[in-house]
């Protein structure tokens, strides 16, 4: 009795110093083939180190099969057992043989769990990661060992199985397999270890933050179905703060956020908003001006219907002057032309140059009336002042009659205006009693006097 009290003792002992002694945790302590045990572990690290898998095979199988968990203080029969079935399920081609390999592989990941608590999240982690990339195992099956990964692991979780986890539950989002609520929880969760273990473990977090960026990028194609306004503010807020003068920063943030349906009464938004307002305004004056710059043309049109008109008149010139040197566009020059014209018109009262401005421009656009018509306006709006009397005047008209009708008959776009005119100015023919005190006839050539100088067949009302 007092012998089988000691023997109690020491089990006891020893079991509570070490894995335990008996099953899949085996370790060769104590065991009379522990030497046989050790030469086989020694044997097969060898040819694990230069690659050998199926010359590694048997004295691993032994060393494993005697004592699977070694010397009771590490992992390596686990271990370098999947190394050797994961080689083995890389080079055959035989369905059968691949799905023993591979369940061999897997089984081990959990067996070094159940003898190594303090490994198992690093086993499990590195098990998702294997039926992932590897073994590539039906997405629900992988799915659930991430799950148990996280679940085993908590912070402690292996950055291996953030990628394989955030691969299968974008995919099943993207095929309705599962729902939005369950993808943020996902992203959530990893993210928090990730975040964990770059603030707390240096040495990892190198590793942790290329695994996170990597999983963030994989969930990006999802984001914006997923998640609401209040996760892009939290997501992209840090970033404004970091380049409160980036403008591209600003741009892309507030943009986002409004796509996410933020309104402009958050905060934030109204902020970006205002800085983005801002920013735009800037960049599309510095545009315009660079534009005007380069096409002083269209900036001499601005300026038109700004009703700057000497500063339009300067423009134009411009215009005309880089059009003539480059492309020397007809169109565009008619265009500049006829604005020339109707400036010094209208707001200059500089009859010469307008009407030659107008002839130019209708030079350059043949068949195009408008040229005729506003040399027609400046003639009957100068009639009053033409010579030294009423007939004189009568005479301006006529010029002015000419041309309207000259304009219809080459451009029917602007008939129904001249005829307009052409009827509004008929009344204003030269008197019968004028023309026979001054003995003329109907049909006789006639010169309109003053800057007009046009010559015009006499008609009589």
């Amino acid at each position: 009795m007092k012998n089988l009290a000691k023997f109690s003792i020491l089990v006891l002992i020893a079991s509570s110093s070490q894995s335990p002694l008996f099953g899949q945790c085996q370790s060769w302590v104590g065991l009379p083939n522990k030497d046989a045990l050790e030469e086989a572990h020694v044997l097969y690290r060898q040819f694990i180190k230069t690659e050998e898998y199926d010359k590694a095979f048997e004295y691993w199988e032994k060393a494993y099969k005697g004592a699977p968990a070694a010397d009771g203080q590490r992992s390596s029969h686990f271990v370098d057992g999947r190394k050797i079935y994961l080689n083995k399920f890389k080079n055959t081609t035989d369905e059968a043989k691949k799905k023993e390999y591979a369940a061999n592989a897997l089984r081990l990941f959990d067996e070094q769990g159940q003898c190594y608590p303090n490994e198992k999240a690093v086993a499990q982690g590195l098990k998702a990661y294997e039926m992932f990339y590897t073994i590539n195992s039906p997405y629900p099956d992988t799915k659930k060992a991430c799950q148990e990964s996280v679940s085993a692991g908590g912070n402690n979780t292996s950055y291996a199985v953030f990628q394989p986890y955030a691969s299968i539950i974008v995919w099943q989002y993207q095929n309705k397999q599962a729902e939005a609520a369950e993808a943020r929880e996902v992203y959530t969760k990893l993210n928090e270890i990730a975040d964990h273990n770059i603030a707390n473990h240096p040495k990892q977090a190198d590793a942790y933050k290329q695994a996170k960026e990597a999983m963030n990028g994989t969930f990006a194609a999802i984001e914006n179905e997923i998640f609401d306004c209040t996760f892009f503010k939290d997501k992209l807020e840090p970033d404004y703060r970091a380049h409160p003068d980036d403008t591209e920063v600003i741009k892309f943030i507030y943009n986002k956020l409004k796509t996410q349906g933020c309104t402009d009464e958050d905060p934030l938004v109204a902020e970006l908003k205002g800085r983005y307002e801002t920013i735009v305004a800037a960049e599309n004056a510095e545009r315009l001006a660079q534009h005007y710059a380069d096409n002083p043309g269209d900036h001499a049109i601005s300026l038109f219907k700004e009703n700057k008109f000497t500063e339009a008149l300067q423009k134009f010139e411009a215009g005309i002057a880089k059009e003539k040197a480059g492309s020397n566009d007809g169109n565009k020059l008619a265009d500049y032309y006829f604005y020339m014209a109707s400036i010094e018109f209208r707001q200059m009262n500089r009859y010469s140059a307008a009407r030659e401005d107008a002839r130019t421009a209708a030079k350059y656009r043949p068949g195009w009336g408008q040229p005729y018509m506003l040399i027609g306006d400046m003639y009957a709006s100068t009639s009053n002042s033409c010579g030294s009397d009423a007939f004189d005047a009568s005479l301006a008209v006529l010029a002015a009659i000419d041309k309207y009708a000259y304009a219809k008959s080459i451009d029917g776009d602007v008939a129904g205006e001249a005829n307009s005119k052409i009827n509004r100015y008929s009344q204003y023919y030269p008197a019968k009693e004028e023309a026979f005190m001054r003995k003329l006839s109907e049909g006789s050539s006639m010169t309109v006097p003053c800057w007009i100088g046009e010559t015009v067949r006499l008609r009589l009302k």
